[in-house]
């Protein structure tokens, strides 16, 4: 495996980790493990993120080629400074509190209540045996895959993480980024469900913040002085060169 590609892995899977615990989407999946079967929430959150994040990454590697790869860099760079100072903004004035679990929490009880119209005089064994006469692709496509599929993709679309992710992509080896980014999200999405909610009420949303702001920054003076690097490399081969062709 070359140092590109173990470069972008590395990156990808720590900025992954430190965006997506205690991220909206992470409390989302433990409150539905809690009331549905994990199986069908952890392939549903699992396949929603593992598919944004070679959407993101598409994204990020496709960049470069539309606009010059110097521009690219610099847009990368801005994006992670940004970001890192909106993270460090966040951490510096939050208070603790899990209030984002209790807003996730009450929006899927208001989702809840919106679509329960079923009647509830149906018996469980009638409902076993419905499951039972499915399909095994059917099980795939169930009521609670698709919920989980579709808040987990809606709640991460235009998120700083899938941002991040393109910026990433466009800066490193897509390879590497898919990689970490995929292994990341099974690690969160994993633990939000087996944890559930007594896992996500004790995550500090404010160190996390804080982590994920300096980890931002971190890969921000990185891209800023592999740039300054690699311009000098460049104007050291361009003075060998012309110091070749005066010696000729």
């Amino acid at each position: 495996m070359s140092l590109s590609v173990v470069q972008g892995f590395t990156k990808s899977l720590a900025m992954t980790v430190l965006s997506e615990i205690g991220d909206k989407t992470f409390f989302a999946a433990a409150i539905l493990a809690m009331r549905h079967p994990r199986r069908l929430v952890l392939s549903g959150c699992l396949s929603s993120l593992i598919v944004m994040t070679i959407l993101s990454v598409v994204v990020g590697w496709a960049a470069p080629n539309l606009i010059s790869r110097k521009w690219s860099h610099h847009v990368t760079t801005l994006l992670f400074f940004g970001f890192g100072l909106w993270s460090l903004w966040d951490g510096f004035h939050e208070d603790g509190d899990s209030d984002e679990l209790d807003e996730v929490e009450k929006e899927l009880d208001a989702e809840l209540k919106g679509n329960s119209t079923s009647p509830r005089d149906v018996s469980q064994a009638d409902d076993e045996s419905k499951k039972k006469r499915r399909p095994f692709l059917s099980k795939f496509l169930s009521p609670i895959f698709l919920k989980a599929f579709s808040i987990t993709f809606f709640g991460e679309w235009g998120d700083k993480s899938q941002l991040a992710t393109i910026g990433l992509a466009a800066d490193e080896n897509p390879l590497g980024v898919v990689l970490g980014g995929i292994l990341g999200q099974a690690l969160c999405t994993t633990a939000a469900v087996i944890g559930g909610k007594s896992l996500a009420s004790q995550i500090s949303e404010k160190i996390l913040a804080l982590s994920s702001g300096v980890l931002f920054i971190i890969f921000g003076l990185q891209s800023f002085l592999s740039n300054i690097w690699h311009s000098h490399r460049y104007a050291l081969n361009a003075a060998g060169i012309r110091a070749g062709m005066l010696k000729v």
